[in-house]
């Protein structure tokens, strides 16, 4: 199975050997420039990272003489993975990652590394900050700090991307959903839902009920709407459930069935509704 194949083919039909196909695109330093980007991006994909994967990742990623596009794919390659790590603490039960404890320390020193020297792209920093954040760490909160004090709209964009996964910004975070730039309120949306932010609620209304609000904006917010509020989603989100759009349709019909798996259960000892 060639890459474009691979491409066209959701993961889960993904062939045995796909994890080879993809190293050895990689690996090859003649081929396209785009296709070793794409392959990079499904070399992230949980069903075919390895321990083997891995190192051909890590080591585009300590090469300088690879192009800033590669080795940014390279770093966002890690971000399911060490979330994954993250979920699962300690590794105790291994048939629940795809790679082994010591590829996955080894892969957060690398992205720490990267993100912490100056003298590395700035492509490539920004990639390992988001990538890193996904399996939080002490030294995130300083490093989102200070990229989203820098004035810099990528910098920020990065910042309030890592935010979704690290807490203590609900500030920013609101000043980003609020900002006017359509980027950097997608990040703040989703961050908003990953840490139901009940200040947010009022926007993010605004967002679904608006005609004008982009689509891609729009699904972010409906997904935000089912986490932050279950018990009243359906009442904002009912309109849009017949969308023609099929994507905002699934969008709606996704986040009404999450509300309802997570709505609050009676407390009948205080009489009073409990998560």
């Amino acid at each position: 199975m060639d890459l474009k194949t691979l491409l066209d083919t959701p993961p889960w039909d993904w062939p045995r050997d796909t994890g080879k196909i993809l190293q050895k695109i990689l690996s090859d330093g003649r081929a396209e420039e785009s296709d070793r980007v794409a392959a990079a991006q499904l070399a992230g994909n949980l069903v075919v990272i390895d321990d083997e994967v891995a190192d051909t990742l890590m080591a585009i990623l300590r090469d300088p003489k690879e192009s800033s596009a590669v080795r940014g794919e390279a770093a966002l390659a890690f971000g399911a993975v060490l979330e994954q790590a993250d979920l699962h603490g300690e590794f105790d039960d291994g048939d629940c990652m795809p790679v082994s404890p010591r590829t996955t320390r080894r892969a957060q020193e690398l992205l720490k590394k990267l993100y912490s020297d100056e003298s590395v792209p700035k492509d490539v920093r920004r990639r390992s900050l988001e990538a890193s954040t996904r399996a939080p760490s002490a030294w995130h909160k300083k490093a989102i700090k200070t990229a989203y004090a820098s004035g810099d709209r990528e910098w920020m964009l990065t910042a309030v991307f890592a935010m979704r996964w690290v807490k203590g910004f609900d500030d920013q975070i609101l000043r980003a959903l609020q900002s006017g730039d359509e980027d950097m309120a997608y990040e703040a949306v989703h961050a908003t839902g990953s840490w139901d932010i009940e200040r947010a609620w009022p926007h993010l209304v605004v967002l679904v009920e608006d005609a004008e609000t982009p689509k891609k904006l729009l699904v972010a917010a409906i997904g935000a709407i089912g986490q932050i509020r279950p018990e009243n989603a359906e009442d904002v989100l009912s309109d849009l459930a017949d969308s023609d759009d099929i994507e905002i349709a699934e969008a709606v019909a996704e986040a009404l069935l999450e509300s309802r798996a997570g709505e609050y259960e009676e407390d009948e000892s205080h009489g009073k509704w409990i998560n």
